[in-house]
């Protein structure tokens, strides 16, 4: 089941993608150049979220902090 996710800040898209490719590509992990991901295992796809979601978390302790 497919969601459409909104950003709050959507000016914030272009980030998330640069992030989504980045952490892909620290995992070794393919991403479709078309956009499908139909394709792909969940696994994988897990793997890329769980470890944005984890840096998201820790860009926000950093600011947060006040560093």
């Amino acid at each position: 089941m497919a969601r459409n996710n909104q950003l709050v800040v959507p000016q914030a898209r272009m980030a998330m993608d640069q992030l989504k490719y980045e952490v892909a590509q620290q995992l070794g992990i393919h991403l479709p150049a078309d956009g499908y991901y139909g394709n792909m295992q969940t696994r994988e796809m897990g793997q890329i979220g769980g470890n944005i979601t984890r840096r998201l978390i820790q860009i926000a302790e950093q600011q947060l902090g006040g560093r």
